[in-house]
């Protein structure tokens, strides 16, 4: 799970992708079953209902994952997680923000503590034995789960700073945020017959909130909305299920005792929605942490 805040602020890419034929009109698909349950299974069932669907999926327009899209996402969460559009800038970026997930680094805050970090350590490692983070995955293994730098210091923090000048480290970065992220997150937005927004505020949520079935996880905030909303999918109103999701997810934020801050919905998200740019269409304004970003 990554919990981001790289550098004293929380990451939001900052979307400046334009997908000219965008997913304005939401992609229409049958109904699909009840959410997910709170079982906290590996696999939560939204996402196997997902993965049933996959030629359905398939079939529909990309969406947030067309490249000019998901470089505005990319921009999008890194204005909110780090205060900048340039995303790329993060792939070395590593500390430990004291929200208690350890060392939280590169481009979604892969965290220590929350297992995506020694995942993401595990594949560069299959492909490059040699890199510099190879000889601590012993350490990340054991704090795995906690806030320990037990194993980890000294030497973690500049072994990553060394791994992120090499090219095979920032794909690992970019196949471990879509894998566990980006596509889980657009792919069940399409099942629910969400928009480009849409999926980015589904892609913003699991990089936020980690891809949890808890009440402050993804898949919890989601089944929380669609207690009260109907998605698109279901034949409800497109803006009042995301204006649900968004508020659910604004109560997990203020729930946590770090990281509250809320602008990343209230002066991002929230604006899109309300001005009707349902496709994330350009030009994009917004504020985060009262910094205004753009992309023209």
């Amino acid at each position: 799970m990554t919990r981001l805040v790289l550098f004293g602020a929380p990451i939001a890419i900052a979307a400046s992708i334009l997908f000219s034929g965008g997913d304005s009109e939401p992609p229409t698909l049958t109904q699909q079953a009840a959410g997910p349950g709170k079982t906290g299974t590996a696999k939560p069932e939204a996402a196997e209902q997902a993965e049933e669907r996959d030629e359905e999926i398939d079939a529909l327009p990309p969406g947030l994952a067309a490249p000019a899209l998901k470089e505005t996402a990319s921009r999008l969460v890194a204005s909110a997680e780090a205060s900048t559009l340039d995303w790329r800038s993060q792939y070395g970026a590593i500390e430990d923000v004291g929200d208690g997930a350890g060392y939280t680094a590169g481009i979604v805050g892969f965290s220590s503590g929350t297992n995506d970090m020694l995942q993401l350590v595990e594949s560069y490692t299959e492909d490059a034995p040699d890199n510099p983070l190879a000889p601590f995955l012993p350490a990340l293994r054991a704090v795995d789960g906690t806030d320990s730098h037990e194993g980890l210091d000294p030497g973690f923090t500049d072994a990553w700073h060394r791994a992120a000048e090499d090219p095979a480290f920032r794909e690992a970065q970019d196949a471990t945020r879509d894998r566990l992220y980006f596509e889980p997150a657009v792919r069940l937005a399409k099942l629910d017959g969400l928009g480009t927004l849409g999926q980015f505020v589904y892609y913003d949520a699991m990089v936020l909130h980690g891809p949890g079935v808890e009440a402050d996880g993804f898949y919890g905030i989601r089944d929380a909305a669609m207690a009260s909303a109907d998605t698109a999918a279901e034949g409800g109103d497109e803006t009042a299920y995301l204006e649900t999701f968004l508020d659910e997810g604004r109560s997990a934020i203020r729930a946590r005792k770090v990281q509250r801050d809320t602008t990343r919905i209230d002066t991002e998200q929230r604006v899109f929605l309300r001005e009707g740019n349902l496709g994330l269409t350009k030009p994009l304004v917004w504020q985060v942490y009262g910094e205004t970003f753009r992309i023209t």
